[in-house]
């Protein structure tokens, strides 16, 4: 396994306005690290390859690969409505067979997948969305969107439309956890773990700043993503937070997509 003993830490992030409180001043607080902006399903693979050392990653990955561990409290998780994972149908839920995922989801997509199961006991078949598609490009019943493309309300009209946190809200009372960062066992982090906490205590304290700086790039108002970034989402990792990684892998495990393993394990 390779060290960032031996160089800069290698750290990767997810490049949407949700993990810009996550890493606000980071590269003030490691200078000598490299800061690396990615889709999450990109960041996993970089992780597992050991292209990182560090990687703010979908939650689901942590559960999937027992050298993975957590090493901060700070994260990207919700107590309701995201608005940033959407489900869109062209059908009744119930109905739905063909089920396309945006590229960049991997905890969506199984969030997805559990909802339709448990709910209606509907198992689609996948079809893939490539980055920078639109529903319009697709002939699937129903479509994954995630990230900042989901903050944009599609041109065409759809019978029926989740909003992913509100619904896990609804059915289980827990908060959702869709990413955090992880390292692979082992490896040497040094004060990364304590700068990973300060950026975000730092962003916290900044939510109006980033979303001044980051609406006009995303073409939406500043007042969305200022709501946003502090009514849709939370940042801590809390008891609340595992009880809910803890539900989310259980449930993900009753359908073959993720081991039956003790989360507990990652929660510390």
């Amino acid at each position: 396994m390779s060290s960032p003993a031996t160089g800069p830490v290698r750290i990767g992030a997810v490049n949407y306005l949700n993990t810009k409180p996550l890493i606000e001043g980071l590269a003030e607080l490691l200078p000598r690290a490299e800061l690396v902006l990615d889709y999450p399903s990109r960041l996993s693979d970089d992780l597992a390859e050991g292209r990182l050392d560090v990687a703010l990653i979908p939650s689901i990955e942590c559960l999937r690969n027992p050298d993975y561990e957590i090493v901060s409290d700070a994260c990207v998780a919700t107590h309701g409505p995201v608005l940033s994972v959407k489900l869109y149908s062209r059908v009744r839920m119930g109905e739905i067979s063909t089920l396309a995922l945006d590229d960049g989801s991997r905890t969506s997509a199984v969030l997805a997948r559990i909802m339709l199961e448990e709910h209606f006991g509907v198992v689609p078949k996948l079809k893939p969305l490539p980055f920078g598609l639109s529903t319009n490009d697709t002939d699937a019943d129903a479509v994954l969107l995630i990230g900042d493309r989901a903050m944009h309300v599609p041109t065409e009209q759809f019978v029926d439309t989740w909003d992913l946190g509100e619904q896990w809200l609804e059915w289980t009372g827990l908060p959702f956890v869709f990413a955090h960062w992880a390292s692979r066992t082992g490896t040497e982090l040094d004060d990364v773990q304590d700068a990973l906490g300060r950026a975000r205590d730092l962003g916290v304290n900044r939510l109006e700043h980033i979303a001044r700086r980051e609406a006009p790039r995303l073409e939406i108002p500043v007042e969305t993503a200022l709501t946003y970034l502090t009514r849709n989402l939370h940042f801590t990792l809390g008891s609340a937070e595992h009880s809910g990684l803890q539900l989310f892998q259980q449930l993900a495990a009753r359908l073959g997509l993720a081991p039956a393993a003790d989360v507990h394990r990652l929660c510390t």
